[in-house]
């Protein structure tokens, strides 16, 4: 557990600068033997790129950090329940575990409207840890938010 809140303080700070420029704050980063292998916010606004969440966006830069698009030996921290593309994702790359803070109510493809990470009709299943700091994802989130109301 002190390495998941460690590890999620940074994705926070991910979530952070996104929320900077104007993105949703969302952050994500990949940890490969103990270290940070690939962070990112959201960057959908900016690059007018539906498929740029923070997830994705982690994942293709620790695919072609390692040279593989299987993600073996990592984990994966992120802010927010990951959606059904994103959830995707992670089951095509094969990360075998997945951190995240907040549920996402509208959209996870965790628990919250789909269970694509743990559906036994697929190759590949993930070990989830979900609440990580949850309460501080869902004050940035809900600040983002009432600020563009």
């Amino acid at each position: 557990m002190p390495d998941d809140l460690h590890f999620m303080h940074l994705a926070l700070a991910e979530a952070r600068a996104s929320a900077d420029v104007g993105e949703v704050p969302i952050g994500a980063l990949l940890v490969h033997e103990g270290s940070v292998l690939a962070r990112s916010g959201n960057r959908t606004i900016r690059e007018n790129d539906p498929t740029a969440h923070a997830e994705i966006v982690a994942i293709r830069e620790a695919a072609r950090l390692l040279g593989n698009y299987r993600l073996s030996g990592t984990t994966l921290y992120v802010t927010l329940e990951p959606c059904a593309m994103c959830a995707g994702a992670i089951v095509q790359a094969r990360i075998p575990r997945l951190v995240y803070a907040a549920d996402d109510p509208k959209g996870g493809a965790f628990r919250s409207c789909f269970a694509i990470l743990t559906d036994s009709k697929l190759n590949h299943q993930v070990d989830v840890t979900s609440g990580v700091l949850a309460q501080e994802s869902a004050s940035l989130l809900q600040a983002f938010f009432s600020s563009r109301r």
